[in-house]
């Protein structure tokens, strides 16, 4: 019977150990690669939740009233702007069809919301806080109770645009207080600078066309007739 030598043991215990290391640095290489994506997807989730927030509302707002009469539509106001309720001056206020129906909540679809940046509760944390804040009861004649929702941590800045059809605006209001714009913009512009990336850090940049539009910027009278 044919037995094997010391050295083709030797050769065989090595040729293993070449596998196993091998093997070794694949899975390993493998569970770091799937904890840098997990960190990352966990990373942009936030970012990505916010945008969906942002488009939905933008895409879902609804045409400002003109003349001092307004019921449950409101203006559309983009700049340092100071919303009833809201503590801190607010990056845009509008008026958006976006709320949730539901048997407890007597309220309609149509809400208010308002993006702003506020100090972060936590000591240790960068940058700012991005919240969404939101008024359900439009009909109210006090103070409205204001729904704050926190939709990012780490926000630096965040600046919203308007596209009027030839240019990009800072402010638009149709209150015609600070613009002369009676109507929604074409397209709102949203920058959003997050901390700690760096003087060159590329801001996040999105862009939602606005479908809604009046037909015209006069105020609607109701005529009367005897």
């Amino acid at each position: 019977m044919h037995a094997f030598t010391l050295i083709e043991m030797i050769l065989a215990i090595g040729v293993a150990s070449i596998v196993l290391i091998a093997v070794n640095t694949v899975l390993f290489a493998s569970l770091r690669l799937r904890d840098a994506t997990t960190d990352t997807v966990d990373a942009a989730a936030p970012v990505d939740q916010a945008m969906t927030f942002i488009r939905r509302d933008l895409e879902c707002v609804v045409t400002p009233t003109n003349g001092t009469t307004k019921v449950l539509s409101g203006d559309f106001r983009v700049g340092n702007v100071t919303s009833p309720g809201v503590p801190e001056p607010v990056a845009i206020e509008m008026f958006t069809a976006t709320g949730a129906l539901s048997a407890s909540a007597p309220w309609g679809d149509i809400q208010r919301v308002t993006y702003e940046l506020r100090q972060s509760t936590d000591r240790n944390a960068t940058g700012k806080d991005l919240v969404r804040s939101v008024v359900r009861n439009l009909l109210t004649l006090t103070t409205p109770e204001t729904q704050d929702q926190l939709m990012l941590s780490g926000v630096q800045n965040i600046k919203f645009t308007c596209f009027d059809g030839m240019q990009w605006q800072d402010v638009w209001d149709t209150t015609g207080v600070t613009s002369t714009y009676t109507n929604l913009p074409l397209a709102v512009r949203v920058d959003i600078q997050m901390s700690g990336g760096g003087v060159n850090a590329q801001p996040i940049v999105l862009v939602v066309p606005i479908d809604a539009q009046t037909r015209t910027n006069t105020t609607v009278t109701a005529a009367t007739g005897t």
